[in-house]
């Protein structure tokens, strides 16, 4: 008999609201504001895509995000606590959020009144559709029949493995929002150049440069390929997606290349594309683009 848990993330694990209602996966939104004065949770309040409208419209505005309060993870988790319903709660990046703290005051607060609930936290490490990767592994963990300590277990061996190959439209966010020097966004900002980077445990590192859009978008997949080859397994031990932000139309685009090169070389036959949302968006601007990659947790015959 399977073992019935919750999976919760926050909001920057960007799964269409579609997706989340199918697998079964309770999000927690982030808030974003234009004017830090209103802020609006992402999706319920304001559409990923008039966010994006909105900072193509008025680029000289920077949004900012916040995390979600430790209320909004009470009230997300106290329905399942009270039907005595373990939960997975995956949380962003502890470098980039306190979103996690905001979801271990909420559980510490709940044992309080509830003293057999069980609240697990995770930091995964990563964000947004690699954070999305994640969340859909301890589903598909969990909906094997794997237990509640064995799903955690599994999580938490995989998570080092995530990578985010990415480029963005300029350096400007990136700077605004302190991710990375300002000598290299004015001359980013000077030269045109688009920068490569990857995100791995938690943080950004810097992963070349390119003259053009397209260039850029080669040598993110030029990363991937490296990766693969360095972890000398077979694709299908893997999740990988592409996120986007504003530009569906380049995204698919960018998806076929980046399959082409996949299905060649290893066989993989599909490759899904999931939007980048606010919670990360305010960061990147409106034009990030890039692959996310996670192990998936080998699932013994048998479950």
């Amino acid at each position: 008999m399977k073992e019935a848990y919750q999976i919760i993330s926050d909001g920057s694990c960007d799964l269409p609201p579609q997706l989340v209602q199918e697998k079964n996966v309770t999000v927690v939104p982030f808030y974003v504001s234009f004017d830090e004065v209103h802020y609006q949770k992402e999706i319920e309040e304001i559409g990923i895509r008039d966010f994006y409208q909105k900072m193509v419209e008025e680029p000289k505005i920077y949004p900012k995000s916040s995390m979600p309060s430790t209320q909004d993870y009470i009230d997300a988790f106290i329905p399942f606590v009270k039907q005595e319903i373990p939960i997975i709660c995956i949380c962003i990046t502890t470098k980039f959020s306190g979103s996690m703290q905001s979801a271990m005051n909420a559980g510490n607060m709940i044992l309080e009144d509830y003293p057999n609930a069980r609240i697990t936290v995770i930091d995964a490490t990563i964000n947004t559709v690699l954070q999305g990767l994640y969340v859909l592994e301890a589903v598909r963990l969990r909906d094997s029949g794997a237990g509640y300590e064995e799903t955690v277990n599994r999580l938490e061996e995989i998570k080092s493995t995530g990578r985010i190959f990415f480029t963005v439209g300029n350096m400007e966010y990136l700077q605004h929002g302190g991710r990375i020097g300002k000598v290299a966004g004015i001359a980013g900002s000077i030269l045109g150049i688009k920068p490569i980077i990857t995100l791995k445990q938690g943080e950004i590192f810097p992963s070349g440069i390119a003259r053009s859009r397209r260039k850029s978008m080669e040598k993110t997949i030029d990363l991937i390929l490296n990766y693969l080859e360095e972890m000398k397994e077979p694709i299908d031990h893997f999740s990988i997606a592409v996120g986007y932000g504003y530009d569906y139309e380049e995204s698919v685009a960018y998806r076929d290349m980046v399959l082409n090169v996949l299905k060649e070389k290893y066989g993989l036959q599909e490759l899904p594309i999931y939007q980048i949302g606010a919670t990360i968006g305010v960061h990147t601007g409106p034009y990030p683009l890039g692959l996310g990659i996670v192990r998936r947790s080998i699932i013994p015959m048998g479950k």
